[in-house]
């Protein structure tokens, strides 16, 4: 499958976003609460988790109230039924149901619920979303590659770095991988965070701002790799063939053939892998996100972990408690994915982000609303 360029909201978007419209008033779980503490829940439904934060706006930040985060597989069997399956399906809703409790009880203000490449692709998505629907009464917007590349963006403002001028962000996901290129050489570097933030409302070229030079979404993530080459037998074969076959979908990737300088240059990494690749390299036996989030990882101290990762082979990362009984099946394409990232540019650092899509839509309601202190950011 090519690579999908921005294109604006697909017809599925528009169709979802016309449903809101539509039931908003009528659906008290989609309703800001009037007795509610100013809360806000993001809820990101991925291909392999269903994750949501609930956030109260604090300065120019937000504090988390609570979150959740299960492992559903949605994903499961998409490659070759091109439809989500009923199991994964039946998981997911019990995951979702959880997300309405918590929501429920925190009596939650303002929320958002997106879903991404898997039901990007699933041909019954749209019919899983009606269920959603009408089970929990939570409304689950499908949301189109350029806008998860955005909010993806935009979480990873606070980690830009004041000499940056050219700034890549990715984010690993489970079905997808989004790269975003950022020219910010003409941002007083002061203002590069907040130029940055700007983003939210879109790629568009702004005279003085940051300036998106390109964009992609890969339909291959940790858990779409994978199943590209499960009949691999040998680990180290099937590493390095995911690896190379991931680089070859970036050919249209306008830097990817573009001299770049050393100097200046920043690549922001967001993503299950790359935060248990930080924590392995840690040695954290128990996940601490305030020593990932912001860490600054060297390309020989990342090749080093997964040199160790493949002498641990698939048994050995199974029980690994620096990767986790949830990730150790996926965390090898993930690698792969990094170490063809790592291998491209022209870095020897990549900065960890412990945020991604939740914080992004939680920012962009924020700041939607004018309730941070530095916001709107318009």
């Amino acid at each position: 499958m090519a690579p999908k360029r921005p294109r604006g909201a697909d017809a599925l978007h528009l169709a979802v976003e016309a449903e809101i419209g539509a039931s908003r008033s009528q659906n008290p779980s989609a309703a800001p609460s009037l007795g509610s503490r100013g809360l806000y829940a993001a809820v990101d439904l991925g291909t392999n988790a269903c994750r949501m934060l609930i956030a109260e706006p604090k300065g120019s930040q937000f504090v988390v109230v609570d979150s959740f985060s299960k492992t559903v597989q949605l994903g499961a069997g998409l490659e070759a039924s091109g439809k989500l399956s009923r199991a994964s399906m039946g998981r997911t809703m019990q995951a979702l149901r959880i997300c309405q409790k918590k929501i429920e009880q925190h009596g939650v203000a303002h929320m958002r619920f997106v879903a991404t490449e898997a039901c990007r692709r699933a041909r019954n998505a749209r019919e899983f979303m009606r269920q959603v629907k009408r089970e929990t009464g939570l409304i689950v917007e499908i949301i189109p590659a350029e806008e998860e590349a955005r909010l993806a963006v935009i979480s990873c403002a606070p980690l830009v770095n004041r000499n940056t001028e050219q700034l890549l962000v990715v984010d690993i996901g489970g079905g997808s991988t989004e790269l975003v290129w950022i020219d910010l050489s003409l941002v007083a570097p002061e203002d590069r965070p907040r130029a940055i933030m700007r983003l939210h409302r879109g790629f568009q070229v702004e005279p003085g701002g940051a300036r998106v030079v390109d964009w992609i979404s890969v339909p291959l993530g940790v858990a779409t790799l994978k199943d590209q080459f499960q009949d691999v037998e040998d680990d180290a074969a099937r590493f390095a063939l995911m690896s190379w076959f991931f680089e070859e979908h970036l050919a249209s990737f306008s830097p990817y053939n573009a001299a770049q300088t050393r100097a200046g240059f920043q690549i922001i990494g967001t993503s299950g892998t790359v935060t248990t690749v930080a924590a392995s390299y840690l040695g954290l036996r128990r996940y601490d996100r305030t020593k990932v989030d912001g860490l600054q990882m060297t390309s020989d101290q990342i090749d080093l972990v997964i040199r160790e990762y493949l002498t641990l082979g698939p048994e050995g990362r199974r029980v690994d408690p620096r990767i986790g009984r949830d990730r150790h099946t996926l965390i090898m394409s993930g690698a792969a994915i990094l170490q063809a990232l790592m291998r491209i540019w022209p870095t020897d650092r990549l900065s960890v982000a412990d945020r991604g899509l939740r914080e992004g839509l939680l920012y962009a309601q924020m700041s939607a609303d004018g309730v941070l202190e530095d916001g709107p950011y318009q």
